[in-house]
């Protein structure tokens, strides 16, 4: 998956079709992911963040630095960005309507939302979902 290749370079995964969202939901849902060629490994990765974004956008762009340091911060949280130009139809899907928005999913349904650039706010309820999921 072209996702994959992201993956190499950031803790971040950069969602670019609906099959590679597909994918990482998945197996977030499962709790299941894949560990390189041997198989699956089960581990917790219950809490799900995505950043949907658009290379024009200048709030988004400047929380790619944020987002990055989150997703090395917190490895229990599986991190995704999602470019609204690129993948519309989850964008859609979602009901993204202004970027930046977050999501915050656990076991696939969404339960919370922030849209706009709010750092603070965003460092908060990924504390608050990690200290309210159980491993």
């Amino acid at each position: 998956m072209e996702g994959q290749e992201y993956l190499k370079k950031s803790k971040v995964i950069k969602i670019d079709s609906k099959k590679s969202w597909e994918h990482y939901i998945s197996y977030a849902t499962n709790q299941s992911y894949p560990l390189w060629s041997i198989g699956f490994v089960k581990i917790t990765i219950p809490v799900v963040v995505v950043h949907f974004s658009a290379f024009w956008c200048v709030p988004s762009i400047q929380m790619n630095p944020f987002f990055q340091e989150l997703a090395s911060n917190y490895q229990d949280v599986l991190f995704l960005t999602l470019d609204v130009d690129e993948v519309k139809e989850i964008a859609s899907k979602m009901e993204i309507k202004a970027i930046p928005t977050f999501l915050f999913l656990n076991g696939g349904t969404l339960v919370d939302k922030i849209v706009g650039a709010n750092p603070d706010e965003i460092r908060k309820r990924v504390d608050h979902f990690i200290q309210s999921t159980p491993s």
